[in-house]
């Protein structure tokens, strides 16, 4: 694995420091409701209740972490043109790199807890991960150059999007995972404007274990051994909303669904 001069997913403290002052506010505001409001067992203490009253909570709001190429923290990559893309493997633009790791599909189903839980159609979510080395594009020594596995779709009728991928490797400290972005439209995205949600989504260990087994991923596999989903600085206070459901193989590649309510 290529070897890393900057610092990954280091906590509150860390990305106060690094976001912007529109990200640190909204980060502190939601701290100031979440110590207010009650939380629902298993759930994280940033979730509230939905507005419609059906119950519904949002998806834990969770740090951006320091490489969401958003702006909010050096480069921006989503008011570049080809940003709006499905699959997101290859970089676009003037780069011409490619994403290694065993394949993966991510489908997020963005929900309305206003409307009662209704499909969120219109909205546009971007999501930016790892490489299968635990690499970040636009970042990480070697393909700070490139900016593959970042995206940005708009949700259909169904409130769904779907995002061609690779399994994402497993760096020192963290738990396997991928970000993403929850904007309102695509307007708002492709101008960096501000989102509705901000998240991640996490990844089942007995499939991590799966597909650390396979060649390429090995030091994924030793970085793994040393957390887990409740020693993760970002999910040890609950998981359960943010784990995703993966089906599929190493040979075929893996497919991994969400619902985000937001």
């Amino acid at each position: 694995m290529s070897g890393h001069t900057t610092e990954h997913d280091l906590g509150l403290a860390h990305d106060l420091a690094t976001l912007n002052r529109r990200r640190a506010l909204a980060l502190l505001g939601g701290l100031a409701v979440a110590a207010c409001t009650p939380s629902a067992p298993g759930s994280s203490g940033s979730s509230t209740p939905g507005s419609s009253g059906s119950g519904l909570k949002p998806i834990p709001d969770e740090t951006a972490g320091p490489f969401p190429g958003d702006g909010s923290n050096g480069p921006n990559v989503l008011t570049e043109s080809g940003i709006v893309r499905s699959d997101v493997r290859s970089s676009f633009g003037g780069a011409t790199g490619t994403a290694r790791g065993v394949p993966l599909t991510i489908t997020l189903t963005v929900r309305d807890t206003a409307k009662g839980g209704a499909p969120y159609a219109g909205a546009a979510v971007y999501i930016w991960q790892c490489d299968g080395d635990g690499n970040y594009s636009m970042y990480s020594d070697g393909v700070a150059d490139q900016n593959y596995l970042r995206g940005v779709q708009e949700t259909d009728g169904s409130g769904k999007v779907t995002f061609t991928s690779v399994y994402p490797g497993a760096y020192p400290s963290r738990w396997p995972h991928v970000h993403f972005e929850v904007y309102p439209d695509l307007v708002e995205a492709t101008k960096a404007g501000d989102p509705v949600a901000t998240s991640q989504l996490a990844f089942p260990k007995d499939v991590c274990d799966v597909v650390y087994a396979a060649a390429g991923y090995e030091r994924s596999a030793v970085n793994l051994a040393k957390v887990s989903l409740d020693s993760d600085l970002v999910f040890r206070d609950g998981h359960d909303a943010q784990l995703a459901v993966l089906t599929g193989d190493v040979a075929s590649g893996y497919a991994a669904t969400l619902e985000v309510p937001v």
